[in-house]
């Protein structure tokens, strides 16, 4: 008798709760706001909007660089198409993956070292929910912050260096529709190309309550892939490396353009984004948070 109602208490626990009571929380929207709503989302598209002028500074305060060179940093005070590939290009390797592994490794540990984590799983949130509702607005913030660089060196440049399009001198020139339909393609490769990084700031955001950490963890693996892709010994193996082709994009502004160059960069990247996402949710899904 005591264990047939030992067995009917069990049923009744484990039985789904009504859902009455059942709220969602931590949906997109919510998340969006909080993550928007954060000194250091401010801090960081203050960066990306002061950043174009520094630049600007810098180039009248020195002596012009090579009036007859082919360098982009010789030609960035061309016009406005010029000066927003030279942006895209001193950006992309190190302030635009920051970007990325902050906005989207940084959310997970935040809240575990604000102690809010374990309440936000015993609210109930589902962990996968949780986890990827903060992927995925950190990776909508770092879109929007690429795109709103692009936007803003194009203004930046057009006032201070006039409304021109491309023009690479011995190079050729493309025309605005050419240029602005490029400088597109670089940005959506740039955003694809930091996602290694992002993923891997993403994996270690679940391994600690430093959100330092996740960062740092993503910039010293660019840092080591960046040596070792440097290294003529490893032959072919350096294709393998997560920002091997991360200047790809660059050739795509020459008049013939082959935009199917870009392709072994978007899929190695994309693997690697994958591979450290999935690893990423394995472990937080075993994770003690309680403890």
């Amino acid at each position: 008798m005591s264990s047939a109602v030992q067995n009917a208490s069990d049923r009744r626990a484990d039985a789904p709760r009504p859902s009455g009571r059942t709220r969602a929380p931590l949906s997109l929207v919510v998340e969006a706001r909080r993550q928007v709503g954060r000194l250091r989302t401010r801090w960081t598209f203050g960066i990306l909007l002061v950043l174009p002028l520094i630049v600007v500074g810098a180039f009248a305060l020195g002596d012009g660089g090579d009036e007859g060179g082919q360098r982009f940093s010789d030609l960035a005070t061309l016009g406005a198409g010029n000066f927003a590939i030279f942006m895209l290009l001193v950006s992309a390797p190190l302030l635009i993956l920051i970007v990325g592994a902050l906005f989207v490794g940084d959310p997970v540990p935040s809240e575990a070292s604000w102690a809010s984590l374990r309440y936000l799983l015993t609210a109930p949130v589902p962990r996968a929910r949780l986890l990827t509702s903060k992927l995925l607005v950190g990776l909508a913030l770092t879109a929007i912050a690429v795109t709103l660089l692009l936007l803003w060196v194009l203004v930046v440049g057009a006032i201070f260096y006039g409304w021109e399009p491309l023009n690479l001198r011995a190079g050729g020139a493309l025309d605005w529709p050419q240029t602005l339909a490029r400088l597109g393609i670089g940005a959506v490769y740039i955003f694809v190309s930091q996602l290694p990084f992002a993923a891997t700031a993403f994996w270690m955001g679940v391994r600690t309550d430093a959100p330092l950490a996740a960062v740092g963890v993503a910039v010293l693996s660019s840092i080591v892939s960046s040596i070792l892709d440097s290294l003529d010994a490893l032959g072919d193996y350096r294709r393998a490396l997560p920002n091997h082709y991360a200047f790809e994009w660059v050739g795509i502004f020459a008049p013939d353009a082959d935009y199917a160059s870009l392709l072994p960069g978007v899929l190695w990247a994309l693997l690697y984004a994958v591979v450290f996402v999935a690893l990423a949710y394995r472990h937080f899904a075993r994770k003690d948070i309680l403890s």
